[in-house]
């Protein structure tokens, strides 16, 4: 690799990437919807150019493919898809149409290689089980952001059968934190909650947590060692919530809630934050689909990290120390 091209470019996992693939010596074209977000994200860095897009209209970026090695594909449509109401329409259209377009116009380009953010929707299995990437999710068992990232998969493996000469594969990330969510992402904004005290306690569920850090690994990793059309694994530590704050207590030194919320009693707040989000338009801040999708993966998020380790090298850093990074680099932005 020489010259390489990412898309959300400015996300948490995508601007972990981008300073990776720089720390690596690569010339970096980050595509983002605005050079003012790409500014505050990066400031001014050798080696990394900016290029002012949207999955919308792939087209209108893609010149910028040309002369690129390998197209990292981060960017989809994800936490507005749980901030109350219907949104398949926009899943669809840059999770499913927009992956489509992009890997033909990289090809067009010609670029023959394509890491895709895949994730641990795409796969499934009976609760406790240690799930591995052969496990594939049955799309009727799907919430509208599940099926569009395995319809978003299928249009690449739907392009990598009828071009021999193309090369893509798939990395699965779990639930990611870590420095540089600017957004900030579902998973910053629990970790800002938590350091305002702000959570009315402890929710049920279990999680599958995963250093933002890492997945880039993960991504630049598969770019060389990665098999033709396989998936991989990026989904980090099985963690239940009581655990997790436990870990943020002993991080931060703020006290973790005592009070566990039974599923039973989010239902109602879920239904009320939707009711308010639809009369002032702002994002609920629980949804009935967070909810839907808490309820049922519990105890789903024990995945098998074996074929990343032996193929791609992959291994995962402690949740005190991504807890850490991520609480210091949102003190330092003035976040929190």
């Amino acid at each position: 690799m020489h010259t390489v091209f990412v898309t959300g470019a400015t996300g948490l996992l995508g601007n972990n990437l981008v300073r990776l693939l720089l720390e690596r010596g690569l010339v970096v074209r980050a595509l983002a919807r605005s050079q003012a977000k790409a500014r505050a994200q990066f400031g001014e860095i050798p080696g990394l150019t900016i290029i002012e897009g949207d999955m919308q209209d792939v087209a209108g970026f893609a010149p910028a493919l040309t002369g690129c090695d390998v197209v990292f594909h981060t960017a989809a449509y994800f936490r507005e898809s749980y901030g109350g109401g219907k949104h398949w329409a926009m899943l669809k259209r840059i999770n499913v149409d927009a992956t489509a377009e992009l890997i033909a116009a990289s090809y067009a380009a010609g670029v023959r290689r394509l890491i895709h953010t895949s994730s641990i929707a795409v796969v499934n299995g009976p609760r406790g089980a240690l799930i591995n990437e052969s496990m594939t999710r049955d799309p009727r068992d799907a919430d509208d952001y599940y099926r569009s990232k395995i319809q978003s998969d299928a249009v690449v493996q739907d392009f990598l059968r009828s071009h021999p000469e193309m090369f893509a594969a798939f990395v699965m990330p779990g639930w990611t934190h870590g420095p540089g969510d600017l957004g900030p992402t579902a998973a910053g904004q629990f970790t800002r909650d938590y350091l305002k005290r702000a959570l009315p306690g402890i929710p049920p569920g279990t999680f599958s947590f995963v250093d933002a850090r890492d997945v880039a690994f993960a991504m630049a990793a598969a770019a060389g060692k990665a098999r033709r059309g396989e998936h991989y694994l990026a989904a980090g530590h099985h963690i239940a919530m009581p655990d997790l704050v436990q870990i943020y207590q002993q991080v931060t030194g703020v006290p973790a809630p005592k009070r566990k919320i039974p599923v039973a009693i989010l239902w109602p707040i879920a239904a009320s934050q939707e009711l308010v989000a639809r009369i002032t338009g702002r994002p609920a801040l629980l949804s009935l689909a967070t909810v839907r999708t808490m309820r049922a993966e519990a105890e789903r998020t024990r995945f098998n990290p074996a074929k990343s380790h032996d193929e791609l090298g992959l291994t995962f850093r402690p949740i005190a120390e991504t807890i850490r990074d991520e609480v210091a680099w949102f003190k330092k932005q003035g976040m929190v």
